[in-house]
């Protein structure tokens, strides 16, 4: 299943927070609109994840959309978690963390969650959005991260 749905491109967002004065987050392609009223979006959790419970204590989080020129980003969520955030240039608002210059950024809390086999299916109320509109989407393909052709 993983390498039939590797063949699906998606965007890929950062989910970040602070938590007891230290960043905690993930990256994620599982990323989806859900409804304009009220703003919902949509991320799953794999209940293996060591991250996951830890942000799951955080009131509201950070949604970086990432751009082109974060495709580092991936390299950086690669390392183990109390490092990932070491190197990257976040910033911080009412304990929601970002990607600074990211493509877009949401500030969510959660809404609903929901026991999706291996996956907590999480429903975020979008509290806060922006987008820059100059930058270009990083895409997932077949494992690895792309740029669109223009």
């Amino acid at each position: 299943m993983r390498r039939v749905l590797a063949g699906f491109p998606t965007g890929v967002v950062l989910v970040a927070a602070e938590v007891e004065g230290r960043v905690v987050g993930l990256s994620a392609n599982s990323f989806t609109s859900v409804s304009l009223d009220p703003p919902l979006v949509s991320i799953s959790f794999a209940h293996t994840s060591t991250s996951w419970p830890v942000l799951r204590r955080a009131p509201r989080w950070g949604v970086s959309v990432l751009g082109e020129q974060q495709a580092h980003v991936l390299q950086e969520m690669r390392l183990p978690a109390q490092e990932r955030f070491a190197r990257l240039d976040m910033h911080i608002e009412s304990g929601a963390a970002y990607v600074a210059c990211a493509l877009a950024q949401l500030t969510v809390e959660l809404d609903t969650e929901i026991e999706a086999g291996d996956h907590a299916l999480t429903l975020l109320r979008v509290l806060e959005l922006h987008r820059d509109t100059e930058q270009h989407p990083l895409v997932f393909f077949g494992s690895s991260a792309h740029r669109l052709a223009r």
